[in-house]
């Protein structure tokens, strides 16, 4: 048959509609894919304190190790283990006796070395009055010699008498250099016997202050811990091992230490203007404890160490905390939060926003101003609660994609569902482990 006559046919038409439909000029276009969805959020600059976590020790503000200053036995322990002691409070009391022996001997030394200081002071007495009337003889010697000379050119006495009479002052003034001698020793006496005095009122006090130490007292207030003696042990003046310690908690210390490097960092960001001090309560430090719980007091940074741990490479930070209640305990692990400054324009971004590179980079993906995904790196200095803190790479405005990441890549369109916010004010922000 002809072609007209296939052109007419019922099969002919039908073939004729399929090769139109499906030929490229006819044909319509495919479908295309609508731009994926993704969430953002809009960088907001906002002001933050950061803080740093230091792990650290707890320490007594002042411990005292209990020791005899005296020889002795032990004769009472006068304390509960564990309890809390004041300055002077008798701890233990040794056997008195001995003691009591030596100073009521020492005593009687010293009422023995009185007595002897006197009786040398009367003989001083004594010889200055033997002086006295040794001057007298003499003086009534010399007058008698020299009338007796002068009788003895005129032939008025013998020659025996003016002799004799030579003689007689010639012994007076020997019997005056004797007592002025005596004299002179009772003086010596007399200072020997003051001396010996001394002695014995030292001896007498040093008795007493033995006696004071039989009983040991505390030295400060604080808790006392279990004692290393019981009753009836021998003890040894100032031996090596302590009876008991005392250690003050209450304000306890925190020490904690930092690396040089994180205090030079910190230095720099300070004088540079991109931290800065939060005045009064910049020396404020929280505590947490080792089950994860924060406690209830905050602490006051007292000073940073200014010597370098050369094993370290870190300096101690000494911070006080209130311990009223007793919770915190010497030797306790603790990490402080430590402010280091205020950041004012600090750009905050959840980190479910942040993926990294092969090398490990931070990476952002961003909406550019035409809908389109533009990918930026970061640089990240530490984890605020669930957000990263950015210091590079970001700028206020960036609208910062953080749902459907997995469906899209830098330069593909996106569509943008409603933004969000991008963070809270005034977080406290501490450094990521």
């Amino acid at each position: 048959c002809d072609n007209k006559s296939q052109s007419s046919s019922p099969q002919g038409g039908a073939i004729q509609q399929f090769l139109k439909r499906f030929s490229g000029k006819d044909a319509a276009a495919p479908p295309q894919m609508p731009a994926p969805e993704v969430s953002t959020v809009t960088v907001q600059p906002e002001k933050i304190t950061l803080t740093t976590e230091l792990p650290g020790r707890t320490a007594a503000l002042r411990v005292a190790e209990i020791r005899p200053q005296v020889n002795g036995l032990i004769f009472k322990r006068l304390f509960t283990e564990g309890s809390d002691v004041k300055a002077g409070q008798v701890l233990y009391e040794l056997d008195p006796a001995p003691f009591q022996a030596a100073l009521d001997n020492a005593a009687a030394n010293l009422t023995a070395a009185k007595a002897s200081a006197n009786r040398a002071r009367a003989a001083l007495d004594a010889s200055i009055a033997s002086v006295a009337k040794q001057k007298s003889v003499l003086n009534l010697a010399r007058t008698n010699r020299q009338r007796y000379e002068e009788l003895s050119k005129e032939k008025a006495v013998s020659v025996i008498q003016r002799d004799q009479s030579v003689t007689e002052a010639e012994v007076a003034e020997a019997g005056l250099k004797a007592v002025e001698a005596q004299v002179e020793s009772d003086r010596k006496a007399i200072a020997a016997a003051e001396a010996v005095i001394q002695q014995a009122e030292a001896a007498l006090k040093t008795a007493n202050i033995n006696m004071g130490y039989t009983k040991i007292t505390a030295p400060i207030s604080g808790r006392i811990g279990k004692s290393n003696i019981t009753e009836g042990a021998l003890v040894i003046a100032y031996q090596a091992i302590p009876l008991a310690m005392i250690q003050q908690i209450d304000p306890i210390y925190a020490d904690v230490p930092q690396s040089t490097g994180e205090m030079l960092r910190l230095k720099q960001r300070l004088q540079d203007g991109r931290l800065n001090q939060n005045g009064k309560s910049q020396n404020q430090v929280k505590l947490i404890l080792e089950d994860g719980t924060s406690y209830s007091q905050e602490g006051t940074l007292q000073f940073r160490d200014i010597t370098v741990d050369p094993t370290t490479g870190s300096v101690i930070l000494r911070i006080v905390f209130p311990n009223p209640e007793g919770v915190l305990l010497p030797g306790m692990f603790v990490r402080a939060v430590v402010k280091e400054g205020i950041s004012e324009q600090a750009i905050l971004i959840p980190q479910q926003a942040v993926s990294r590179d092969p090398k490990g980079n931070p990476l952002a993906m961003l909406v550019s101003a035409d809908n389109k995904v533009q990918q930026v790196q970061l640089i990240i200095d530490r984890s605020v609660e669930d957000k990263w803190f950015v210091t590079s790479g970001l700028k206020a405005g960036d609208r910062v994609i953080v749902e459907g990441l997995q469906k899209i890549r830098p330069g593909s369109p996106v569509r943008i569902a409603e933004p969000k916010p991008a963070g809270n004010q005034q977080n406290p922000a501490k450094a990521a482990n």
